[in-house]
């Protein structure tokens, strides 16, 4: 699985931005995927995740109510919608897959995650 993420860029606080991971390769739809992000000088952290069929998400206590992920499985894209983002929103976005295929548990650790995209830098300024 190949992951590439894109969408990112700079956006004023409380503005919005949405994140895309074009995923290919053929077991790509039948995993979970997510997002984490690496702000400088700080670990890599969890943002948000879903399952393989999209019924079930997850979420970062951080970005809950403002941000939404969603899959499009006839597309092998996962998107991330932004919205009333904050400065401390600024750090590099990357998408993951991974999980057992077609699994209900939807893992929200990093090292559950094989595959990673490149990453796409999203800056918020105050």
């Amino acid at each position: 699985v190949q992951l590439q993420a894109s969408g990112g860029g700079l956006v004023q606080a409380g503005g919005s931005l949405r994140l895309s991971c074009a995923a290919s390769g053929r077991t790509a739809s039948s995993l979970a995927m997510a997002w984490f992000r690496q702000a400088p000088g700080k670990e890599r952290e969890f943002v948000a995740a879903i399952g393989w069929s999209g019924d079930k998400t997850f979420y970062g206590d951080s970005v809950k109510g403002r941000l939404t992920i969603s899959r499009d499985n006839a597309k092998n894209t996962a998107s991330l919608q932004m919205t009333s983002l904050k400065s401390e929103d600024t750090a590099v976005y990357y998408c993951a897959a991974g999980g057992r295929q077609y699994s209900d548990v939807v893992p929200t650790f990093r090292d559950r995650y094989g595959y990673w995209g490149q990453g796409t830098l999203v800056t918020v300024s105050s």
